[in-house]
């Protein structure tokens, strides 16, 4: 107050609140992940990624090479995810385990098991090749690193003298990769830039400074090179890349009709666009109406008229409204930095970002030399880091409309990548959202309830058909197409009908933290309940008059048997309990928010007026559900 009157604060925004130039200097270190030479493996490079578009920079010297993603690209069709033998191999199963006859039931079990997931593709490359002299830079001038609070990577060295830098990141608001090169001396930049792919597909230049590569995904599981005549058509996909140089000194010359080469320029600035026909998990590619070059050279004119600088400040005002929500310093003079500054608010922060590449002491220690230390040095500002490492992966890999994050986020360089980069329900999946709450990125989980809603729709023909139940069922591993019958294989991994079940909870939680009522009203109920109508068919009574799951299994692990040998079978694991107790646990309490905000009872299994309350003995544990 001044002179008896009120003087109107603004709140302090999220920038105000956390911002690298707050953070106690000498004791953290920057956010930064530095390398002091070119990736040697492809886990050495760098990710960067929009939540649907996705890079990996090597920072090669001599040949540069940017591994490039698009979370649209899979192998395959929809499928039928169904069994109708399912219900008779059940009876079969459900009788051994009964008789307490485990490792007959693992054997038998395998008659419930389905058929792999589709794949997860890769884009292509961007190939960037210098000239010879660049086999003699300066090994001491080089430099590589990931800012993560502007989720950009810059790579650094020296050639004769003459310094080089690119900087890259992947822009959320304009859809593209963002790439630029430039050297300390006017006119030394020459080089040579092309597309390729371990995909089938072609590349052609278009116009002077254009780079067009056209492929398509396999459209069933089998490998590029082993492409059948009967293959269905699959996804079909399209990548542009447009080049830019300074006006003032420069030419760009067309190589080979599919290569193009900038020679004496000042800079250079390179953008990928990419699209895929795919349209959603029930529509086939033969019947997707999309044309990805089309959208790929429209999203490029939309964009054409901005500057690197406009490019690069949308996506700084877009990913730091994200990062800058978190801040976690662990320093042993750590202070409230949130604390501090919220008593504070008539100070008006501004984040000014200083795009000079200037390297400090501490980044000349890499990120790699810090891990080692650290079982001797338990520097507390790599845990900061790593931290905050995480929540950008999340960041750069699911956002709202894209895909769900897969099994190596959206980041892949093989045709066949391990576990075929498939979303993995029986804990993979659930993984990558975990930190979305907590680490105050909301949005970044909306893929997931998108992907839960897609799989309810198939898994109501899974459950119905296979086991002769009503609501919706997922087993172990997922896929594009919302894949919900079990994995090919053993029953260990295989047989696990909970993968829908656990993913439930996330909505819940989200409903906890956010108190959305038409997301509870519109997303969440109805997919709990009809998992909750599933998992109380699931349940049958057992020999001792307890309900129980079976056959159940505890994913991936085997037990010993009573007769000594190893099997997966059995029922009601700890992990099937204690998974349908959260599940019922929050159907009730959904039941009884959605009661109080509209006065209405809810429940799908009494449309009625009468309140019932089930005792259901599951092994030790009683469940009480009130519907």
């Amino acid at each position: 107050m001044e002179d008896g009157d009120w003087v109107m604060v603004r709140p302090p925004t999220e920038r105000d609140l956390w911002n690298p130039s707050l953070v106690d200097t000498e004791s953290s270190k920057p956010l930064k992940l530095t390398f002091s030479g070119p990736a040697k493996h492809w886990t050495d490079a760098i990710p960067i990624g929009n939540g649907r578009l996705g890079a990996m920079v090597w920072g090669g010297v001599k040949e540069e090479t940017l591994q490039l993603n698009e979370d649209t690209l899979w192998t395959g069709n929809p499928g039928n995810y169904t069994n109708p033998n399912a219900p008779e191999a059940l009876t079969q199963v459900r009788k051994l385990v009964d008789n307490g006859q485990y490792v007959e039931a693992t054997a038998a079990a395998v008659k419930l098991s389905g058929a792999p997931s589709d794949v997860y593709q890769l884009l292509g490359d961007i190939k960037l090749e210098f000239d010879e002299s660049h086999l003699k830079y300066a090994e001491e001038t080089y430099h590589r690193e990931l800012d993560l609070d502007t989720a950009t990577v810059r790579v650094k060295y020296s050639v004769a003298g003459v310094e080089f830098l690119r900087e890259h990141f992947v822009s959320k608001p304009d859809q593209v990769i963002v790439a630029k090169i430039s050297t300390s001396k006017s006119g030394s930049l020459s080089f040579t830039v092309s597309l390729d792919s371990k995909m089938h597909h072609n590349s052609h230049v278009h116009g002077k400074n254009q780079i067009i590569m056209e492929g398509s995904c396999p459209g069933k599981r089998i490998p590029p090179k082993a492409n059948a005549n009967d293959n269905p058509k699959g996804i079909q996909f399209s990548s542009v890349l447009d080049l830019q140089i300074s006006d003032s000194k420069g030419v760009i010359q067309v190589l080979e009709d599919n290569k193009l080469r900038v020679e004496g320029s000042d800079w250079a600035v390179l953008l990928l666009v990419a699209s895929s026909s795919f349209d959603g998990p029930f529509t086939k590619p033969s019947d997707s109406k999309k044309d990805p070059t089309s959208e790929s050279l429209n999203k490029l004119e939309s964009i054409k008229n901005l500057s690197y600088s406009q490019l690069y400040a949308h996506h700084l005002d877009d990913y730091q409204n994200l990062f800058h929500r978190v801040s976690l310093q662990l320093s042993k003079s750590s202070k409230s930095i949130l604390g501090n500054n919220l008593l504070k608010t008539e100070k008006v922060v501004s984040l000014v970002t200083n795009s000079d590449f200037k390297e400090s002491e501490d980044e000349k220690i890499s990120t790699s030399e810090r891990v080692k230390n650290f079982q001797t040095d338990e520097d507390p500002s790599l845990v900061e880091l790593l931290f905050q490492y995480g929540r950008y992966l999340l960041i750069s890999c699911s956002r709202p409309g894209t895909q769900v994050a897969n099994l190596q986020g959206i980041w892949n360089k093989d045709i066949e990548p391990a576990w075929d980069g498939a979303p993995h329900l029986n804990i993979n999946l659930q993984m990558n959202y975990w930190p979305s709450l907590p680490c105050n990125l909301s949005e970044c989980q909306e893929p997931l309830f998108d992907y839960i809603s897609s799989l309810s729709v198939n898994g109501s023909k899974t459950a119905k058909v296979n086991y002769e139940a009503s609501g919706w069922v997922v087993h172990q591993v997922s896929d594009i197409w919302a894949k919900t019958s079990p994995d090919r294989g053993e029953a260990v991994w295989a047989l696990w009908p909970m993968g829908g079940a656990w993913l439930c909870t996330h909505l819940w939680e989200h409903y906890t933290y956010k108190m959305d009522k038409d997301f509870l009203k519109n997303k969440a109920y109805p997919l709990l309940e009809g998992c909750a109508t599933f998992l109380l068919d699931w349940l049958i009574e057992g020999p001792g008059g307890y309900l129980e799951t079976n056959p159940s299994t505890s994913p991936e692990h085997m037990f010993i048997a009573p007769d000594g040998k190893p099997a997966s079978v059995s029922y009601s694991s700890t992990m099937d309990i204690s998974i349908i107790k959260e599940v019922f646990n929050a159907i009730v309490s959904a039941a009884e928010e959605r009661t109080v905000q509209d006065g209405q009872l809810h429940g799908k299994l009494h449309y009625g007026l009468v309140f019932t309350t089930v005792s259901m003995h599951i092994g030790w544990l009683s469940i009480y559900l009130t519907w």
